[in-house]
């Protein structure tokens, strides 16, 4: 499902238009993409967490040459899913 697939369901359970169900989406998206950016977490109960990882740096291979490489550490976004979504899926 895509973005456009989503916004198309939901309109469609929420019986709300496209246009109000796409704004509620893209600032849900904006949202969480915001408190990521702070460092906090976005929690939703028994459907899962967004939160920040931190990845270490590491050492890689230039596959055209072969040389090795440093790539820095930085942040990176995670999701760990909940337990009602978990079971849903089973």
């Amino acid at each position: 499902m895509n973005k456009a697939e989503l916004i198309e369901a939901i309109s469609k359970k929420t019986k709300q238009p496209k246009a109000l169900t796409r704004a509620v989406v893209d600032s849900f998206l904006d949202t969480v993409q915001t408190t990521l950016k702070k460092g906090d977490k976005v929690v939703l109960p028994g459907f899962g967490t967004w939160y920040v990882a931190k990845r270490a740096p590491r050492k890689g291979r230039n596959p055209k040459t072969g040389q090795t490489i440093n790539i820095p550490g930085g942040k990176v976004p995670r999701f760990k899913s909940g337990s009602k979504l978990k079971e849903a899926v089973k």
